[in-house]
């Protein structure tokens, strides 16, 4: 399964904040969509990830001040 988290506009913390609420209901090997455009959140997101054992499967750059980044739940 997937599911997409849409934080757009949302300052830093609060995108990886809503990221760690909403892979806790996912199941292991899920798939967590992460659409945001806070610049810290590229480090912060991918290191929380590989700090509790989740994969990131895909990370892309959308545009100058957007990205998308995919966590597989461990």
């Amino acid at each position: 399964m997937q599911q997409t988290l849409e934080v757009m506009g949302q300052v830093c913390p609060f995108p990886l904040i809503e990221a760690k609420k909403v892979i806790e209901d996912l199941k292991s090997g899920d798939e967590l969509v992460i659409q945001f455009d806070c610049t810290q959140a590229t480090e912060s997101i991918p290191r929380w990830a590989a700090e509790s054992g989740h994969t990131v499967t895909n990370f892309e750059q959308l545009s100058d001040a957007a990205w998308t980044i995919t966590v597989k739940k461990k």
